[in-house]
């Protein structure tokens, strides 16, 4: 399964976390959706200690919060993508939607915004909800907050959903390739904040002082 091409490359935007602690602290959000306790490795080398571990659909979520709302949108979409044959008409309109709004997300935001409302119940409108609220930051399970909303309604960001939809893909694989296909989908978002980090480096080299 070659699961990274030159599109995921192009959509992986920054990795912001050089470690799980770095992560844990910039979103607490994350220690909703995972039990592991968060450490001072490398996020990349935390990630691949997660896969090898005991729950490793954590390296999931753990992907999901570590890539940039877009850039993680983009990596569900392309693991979905490959579950095809796993999803039925709705969910692939859904996933037709969040790429064009990966392509051109301000011409697409009203088309995936009205994806969106569909009750995010298939991997395909867990992503499409993803999509349609990431600007706005955060969003509960049911409804959407703004960043104004009280903290008491402890609202979970855009990784929330994107962690729900390729779980929910990942569990309609049969179990027999199940660990298999979680590691290439962990893989690939590795990858993906691997090419960033060398760009991110290059960039840095390339500027002026």
């Amino acid at each position: 399964m070659e699961l990274l091409d030159e599109g995921v490359a192009v959509m992986a935007n920054e990795l912001r976390f050089k470690t799980a602690q770095d992560l844990f602290m910039a979103c607490p959000a994350i220690a909703r959706d995972m039990r592991a306790l968060p450490t001072e490795q490398q996020s990349i080398e935390f990630c691949r200690d997660l896969l090898a571990g005991r729950v490793p659909e954590e390296a999931i979520t753990f992907c999901a919060y570590l890539l940039p709302d877009r850039a993680a949108v983009w990596w569900a979409h392309e693991c979905l993508s490959h579950l095809s044959e796993l999803l039925d008409g709705t969910d692939h309109e859904l996933l037709a939607y969040v790429r064009d709004w990966v392509g051109e997300p301000d011409s697409h935001r009203p088309a995936v915004s009205q994806a969106e409302a569909t009750p995010p119940t298939t991997p395909g409108a867990w992503i499409a909800r993803a999509a349609g609220w990431r600007d706005n930051g955060s969003f509960i399970v049911g409804s959407v907050v703004g960043a104004e909303a009280p903290s008491a309604l402890q609202p979970f960001p855009a990784a929330h959903a994107i962690n729900a939809g390729v779980l929910a893909g990942l569990a309609r694989v049969a179990l027999v390739d199940r660990f298999a296909v979680l590691s290439a989908f962990v893989e690939m978002g590795i990858q993906m904040a691997e090419v960033e980090a060398l760009r991110q480096s290059a960039d840095a080299y390339l500027q002026p002082p």
